[in-house]
């Protein structure tokens, strides 16, 4: 018997899943697979997914956003648990299923995975935690740690730059240091990015990063005067190639060392990250993924 391990996040997004969970089925029954749902909930903490993993499982399917994904991922990682995942981009953020080439629509995306093969991707790793899109830490970096559930699911992507526009008072210079084999730099920067994907509220930033190089993808915004930030800021917006942007150092790296004192939190995929000081890896091929476009 081939089974999946099926995860969903009910408040996710639009909470869509909740009425495409017969076509999840559905489409899984026509391959001869049962589906083993598992609803997350405050009641239940999410380590109760796995407690029946066996070698029946042939992969778990994870319908939510990214930090669903990485909540996943991360307790797959502590309990040893080696089977491959696929995603369904059912959340407000669906940046790691957008790099992954996955459809919105369920049933293509549930087909997709089942007519795909098995890939291996990798994953960024942020002191003792995994992270599958983007860490990040300065400026606007916190969005989503400070916007409520229902903000998230009443005005989907618009309630970022809500909160976006409300820390525009707090533009300040802020002191880093950051050491890696490709580029060392030592002062002010307002922003920092470090992607395991290219996407960030689907604007496409690390349009060098690849699934499988080994890879992370940096993007410091240096400290300078506003008018050149707003208008780093345009062209970031617009997707533009950023190699010779004034005030911005964008370089790949599989292991980068990150110092700070100043007042500021870590985000990985919009959930708070670790403390300073950041050792942030590239974990090669850390991943199995079914449902790879392309693949």
């Amino acid at each position: 018997m081939n089974k999946v391990k099926f995860i969903y996040n009910p408040f996710s997004g639009e909470n869509t899943i909740i009425a495409d969970i017969d076509k999840v089925i559905s489409v899984h029954q026509k391959y001869n697979y049962t589906v083993v749902p598992f609803r997350i909930s405050l009641d239940y903490d999410i380590s109760k997914a796995f407690d029946d993993i066996d070698n029946t499982y042939k992969y778990i399917l994870v319908a939510g956003g990214d930090g669903t994904v990485d909540n996943v991922v991360n307790h797959m990682k502590q309990l040893n648990i080696n089977i491959p995942i696929a995603v369904l981009p059912t959340g407000t953020a669906n940046d790691f299923a957008k790099f992954l080439g996955m459809p919105h629509e369920v049933e293509l995306a549930c087909e997709q995975i089942l007519n795909s093969q098995v890939k291996n991707v990798d994953i960024g790793k942020i002191n003792d935690k995994y992270f599958v899109n983007v860490a990040s830490t300065g400026l606007f970096t916190d969005i989503s740690q400070k916007t409520s559930v229902t903000l998230k699911n009443t005005m989907g992507k618009l309630a970022y730059y809500v909160k976006g526009i409300e820390q525009l008072p707090n533009f300040k210079k802020l002191k880093i240091k950051v050491t890696s084999k490709e580029v060392e730099y030592d002062g002010d920067m307002y922003l920092m990015l470090i992607f395991n994907g290219q996407t960030a509220g689907n604007l496409k930033f690390a349009y060098k990063a690849e699934v499988d190089d080994g890879y992370l993808d940096v993007i410091i915004m240096k400290a300078g005067n506003i008018k050149d930030m707003v208008a780093l800021l345009i062209q970031m917006l617009k997707g533009e190639h950023l190699d010779h942007a004034h005030n911005l150092i964008y370089f790949k790296t599989d292991k980068v060392y990150v110092e700070c004192h100043e007042d500021l939190v870590t985000d990985i995929d919009g959930e708070r990250g670790p403390d300073f000081p950041l050792t942030i890896e590239c974990i090669k091929g850390g991943l199995e993924i079914l449902g790879l476009k392309n693949n």
